[in-house]
């Protein structure tokens, strides 16, 4: 153990909060019927908002330039500060990967009890700054305010060329489905052993810019874009069908999970995004897969990877990271788990 760990070694963030990562979102049903309510914007230049919102607003000021505005922040779900740090900025620049963008610059979004340890906040700052700057931007301030739990999280902006943004919308029957990360980090951490919540750690932290630089130099092939974070594979699987008026098929026995989390599924457990997930897509959900293929698809995730409906002609072009989550069929629109 590092002098620098050993710091740390009798804190534990998760005893300081009642839920984290990306579980602590609000249920997709409520969220989603709370922004169809919100006004949309009539600025011209906002090219993506509200109406339908995506993984990140983008406005355009220039012919070749428009502006990715992002922001996302929770408690923690993991117990070293660094660790948090680090995934909460990972989580944060991804929503710019997952719209096709690059990072420029982000500003911590920070609450701390006042009698939270001063070298834990500093470790959480430093892990960010440096996940950042593996996502090709800085961190260029912030807002720190008392709470009685911590939250982090970074408000990040990008650039993207307004002909080059990817949407949640798009799909085509045919289309392939990808995904560039493994799926079960809630399952990971709550069921698993410590070395498969360190593998579902080093998952987590992360960034996503790879993955989005490898669909973008694969143009027009690209349909669709989005990460899979709090509302599981099924609840962005479904928003990606909607979109695209199209049928979303995961094929459950071929996910790629993390360590342990298949295992845990199939004990039975289960975290508290689960039943948030199935309210959400229970509608719209066809499902003959066994209870952990299911309890996989619903569980919530944080900082997961990138979903993408691409053209099976360049599937064999995309690196080792990525695996085939399923593909898309003729609607009507729907999520479908075999």
């Amino acid at each position: 153990m590092t002098t620098y760990e050993q710091d740390f070694a009798d804190l534990k963030l998760t005893e300081w909060t009642s839920c984290g990562g990306c579980a602590a979102k609000w249920g997709a049903s409520l969220l989603t019927g709370l922004v169809r309510e919100m006004p949309a914007g009539l600025d011209p230049s906002l090219l993506v908002g509200l109406a339908p919102f995506d993984d990140a607003a983008i406005y355009q000021v220039a012919p070749d330039v428009a502006l990715v505005s992002t922001t996302d922040f929770f408690p923690p779900l993991v117990d070293h500060p660094s660790d948090f740090g680090a995934i909460a900025a990972a989580n944060a620049c991804s929503d710019v990967f997952a719209m096709g963008g690059r990072v420029v610059i982000a500003v911590n979004v920070a609450a701390f009890p006042e009698h939270f340890p001063r070298e834990a906040i500093m470790a959480i700052f430093d892990a960010a700054a440096a996940v950042v700057a593996e996502a090709g931007g800085t961190i260029a301030g912030g807002h720190t305010i008392r709470n009685p739990e911590p939250i982090f999280g970074l408000a990040v902006q990008g650039v993207v060329h307004p002909d080059r943004v990817f949407r949640k919308g798009g799909a085509r029957p045919g289309d392939v489905l990808v995904l560039s990360k493994p799926i079960g980090t809630a399952l990971a951490l709550a069921g698993g052993s410590p070395a498969d919540k360190a593998a579902a750690i080093a998952g987590m932290r992360m960034v996503n810019r790879a993955a989005s630089e490898e669909l973008q130099a694969l143009g027009s092939a690209v349909h669709a874009v989005t990460d899979v974070t709090g509302y599981g594979l099924a609840g962005h699987g479904w928003e990606m069908a909607e979109r695209g008026d199209v049928q979303v098929l995961v094929h459950t026995d071929g996910i790629v999970a993390y360590p342990g989390a298949r295992e845990a599924a199939a004990r039975g457990v289960r975290t508290g995004g689960d039943p948030r997930n199935r309210e959400y897509v229970a509608a719209h959900l066809t499902s003959s897969a066994t209870a952990a293929g299911e309890a996989l698809c619903m569980d919530p995730q944080t900082s997961g990877g990138l979903l993408a409906a691409v053209d099976p002609a360049v599937v064999n072009d995309l690196s080792p990271m990525w695996w085939t989550v399923g593909e898309v069929a003729a609607g009507p629109a729907s999520i479908v788990l075999r």
